[in-house]
């Protein structure tokens, strides 16, 4: 069983680490870089499948250079077997549609040399663009079928199938059971849960946890990274040059109003220290 999972660096937006100029709009270049939340859902669901019936794993995504520490750590997360990371300048600036040529001509690159591929998973959107585009429009590219909102999976190897159960979402949000013939792209929902009932599994997964701290440790060795040459991409077709999405105008991010006071106090300031003790003490013991 082979399986692909894609995944994406977006910025980290914890308290504090997200850094602004001033005029409100994000600096990328000051903000530290985080794998995408929604993408641990996917990376969870292509570990049951590894853990139930085998096989390999590789970690995907497109990126600058800087991308190669998410991939470490949806190595770490999913016990992946090794990481592919396309990425030029070429490739900066794309929008969805450019993104999911890029990732699509990756598949069929890997296709092609390594492996014929039976699942790509694929997080529900992304925390910076949350368009929930890049999957599906990666799918239509490769012309598979493609399952969405999954809740639960499973894969028959013998028939080639896989069989999923999926949340649809109306007027009352609604479970349906559906398949898919292999190979297709799973895209999991941020209710996913992984199970592991048997024995067997829940060993198999402490020994692929075990396995995978050495291989995370020279995560450089497993990385590969593919150009837009490497995937014979028309530069015209990726990219800026390849993004039809037209940007009309961009909102700067309100900053948050203070909703409290500080005051400053200097370790070294005894007097000030002892205020803070006074302030502290009521509540450690219990008042």
């Amino acid at each position: 069983m082979r399986s692909i999972v894609l995944t994406k660096g977006v910025p980290d937006f914890s308290e504090g680490a997200v850094s602004f100029d001033e005029d409100g709009h994000l600096e990328r270049g000051k903000t530290p870089t985080v794998m995408n939340p929604n993408d641990y859902f996917a990376l969870q669901a292509a570990l049951q499948t590894k853990v139930r019936h085998g096989g390999h794993v590789t970690g995907m995504s497109m990126g600058p250079p800087s991308y190669a520490s998410v991939l470490e750590e949806a190595m770490e997360s999913v016990y992946a077997d090794d990481s592919i990371l396309l990425s030029d300048r070429e490739l900066a600036a794309s929008d969805t549609w450019a993104t999911a040529i890029t990732l699509s001509a990756g598949i069929e690159k890997y296709q092609e040399e390594i492996a014929d591929v039976d699942l790509v998973f694929a997080g529900f959107k992304t925390a910076d663009g949350e368009t929930g585009h890049t999957g599906p429009q990666t799918t239509w590219c490769l012309d598979w079928p493609i399952v969405t909102h999954v809740l639960a999976l499973d894969i028959d190897p013998d028939e080639g199938m896989l069989r999923a159960k999926r949340l649809v979402e109306g007027d009352v949000d609604e479970i349906e059971t559906v398949e898919a013939p292999l190979p297709c792209v799973v895209i999991a929902d941020p209710e996913f849960e992984p199970t592991y009932r048997k024995a067997a599994h829940r060993l198999e997964h402490k020994r692929l946890r075990a396995e995978t701290q050495e291989r995370v440790a020279d995560h450089e060795e497993e990385l590969t990274t593919w150009n837009h040459q490497d995937l014979n991409l028309d530069p015209d077709y990726i990219g800026l040059d390849g993004s039809p999405t037209i940007v009309s105008s961009v909102d700067p991010i309100p900053k948050a109003p203070s909703e409290r006071e500080a005051t400053m106090v200097d370790p070294g300031d005894d007097d000030g220290m002892g205020q803070v003790l006074e302030e502290l003490q009521p509540f450690a013991t219990g008042d």
